[in-house]
């Protein structure tokens, strides 16, 4: 398969790098100030083989004891781009960071196989069960010009988090269906939540007792945002989505029932070079301190536009900020320096109830 000779090849370049400085693209050089002795990078990660760094999901490595983080690499530096074809054709990259979450270093493409070469992966959801890793992750079936192609999401194991193999397609609710996020319930069965585009982008959910055979159970939210992340913190549930205005934040107490709460995350542009922009598509890890961290990424337009970088506003950079709750309302203030040192998460690193490993 093309996309494992690619992965491999990647990973042997990639070996070298954790040991070496951090991998930037050059775009990246003169990003403002540098951060202080326990801050986060900013931005957080550039992905070196086309910095286009989106729609992130961390997860502990057991055998590494590090992070690892997976991503949709876009093809942000194609000189010519018909269409949405550089969002198109990506595959899944591989960041690894041995000092919680503060840095991190280039590691490979994930070994994924595909049916064609031309495939389109993107949104990885990944989730530690029993040994086992599984991902949920969108497949397209080709490189297109448009968004008008049908879109599923699949299931796939690995041990490693670097080589996987395919299960089955989740079979949800439509043919048009991204962006998974999958969570425990109480019951001990398995919650899923997407975005499905064929009824205007809500986020609809499915259960499963198996992570298998999925049973589609309707519409979470009806306001129109992929990339739903849900987790537990401070005595509530929480989902959090990206409507392209900001993430929009509700609340639950029961996983089923959620309240929007009236201002949106990260609608507000920051003032640090390469976060000038609205936030996009998150995720949240819950540490094993109990403190809540969102992973997002931001477009490289607008201030941040360099114009001597070809399609430079198709790049994206990857960031993180502590999230906040008072009164039961979330916040996150992404100007502060995010002083992270992500301890090993709990066995749900989505979950501040969750016993340790």
């Amino acid at each position: 398969m093309l996309g494992r000779v690619r992965g491999l090849i990647v990973l042997v370049a990639g070996i070298g790098l954790w040991t070496g400085a951090a991998a930037q693209s050059p775009a990246s050089a003169g990003q403002g100030p540098a951060p202080t002795k326990n801050a986060a990078a900013v931005p957080l990660f550039r992905d070196p083989v086309h910095d286009g760094a989106a729609d992130p999901v961390v997860v502990w490595n057991r055998a590494r004891k590090t992070w690892w983080m997976l991503y949709t690499n876009r093809r942000a530096d194609i000189p010519v781009a018909d269409g949405v074809t550089w969002v198109h054709g990506t595959r899944i990259g591989i960041a690894e960071s041995a000092d919680g979450g503060a840095h991190w270093r280039y590691v490979s493409e994930a070994d994924i196989p595909v049916a064609k070469p031309d495939y389109t992966l993107w949104a990885p959801e990944v989730i530690d069960v029993d040994g086992t890793y599984h991902m949920f992750l969108t497949v397209v079936p080709g490189t297109f010009t448009d968004w008008k192609h049908e879109r599923h999401i699949l299931h796939l194991t690995s041990k490693d988090l670097l080589h996987w193999k395919p299960l089955e397609n989740a079979n949800l609710a439509s043919d048009r269906t991204i962006d998974a996020c999958v969570f425990k319930l109480p019951s001990g069965e398995w919650r899923m939540w997407y975005k499905n585009e064929a009824d205007s982008s809500k986020v609809y959910f499915s259960d499963s007792a198996d992570l298998v055979h999925w049973t589609p159970k309707g519409i979470a939210t009806t306001n129109h945002g992929e990339g739903p992340v849900v987790f537990q913190w401070h005595g509530a549930y929480w989902l959090i989505n990206d409507p392209h205005t900001g993430l929009g934040v509700f609340r639950s107490s029961d996983l089923t029932t959620w309240t929007q709460q009236p201002a949106n995350l990260l609608r507000e542009p920051g003032t640090q070079p390469t976060d000038r922009a609205i936030g996009q598509h998150p995720d949240v890890v819950v540490d094993g301190s109990g403190r809540a961290w969102l992973f997002y990424f931001t477009q490289q337009g607008g201030e941040d536009r360099d114009p001597a970088v070809p399609g430079s506003a198709r790049r994206s950079v990857l960031h993180v900020s502590e999230l906040h709750e008072a009164g039961g309302v979330l916040t996150v203030d992404r100007n502060a320096p995010a002083e992270i040192r992500m301890l090993p998460p709990p066995m749900n690193k989505k979950s501040d109830m969750a016993g340790a490993w």
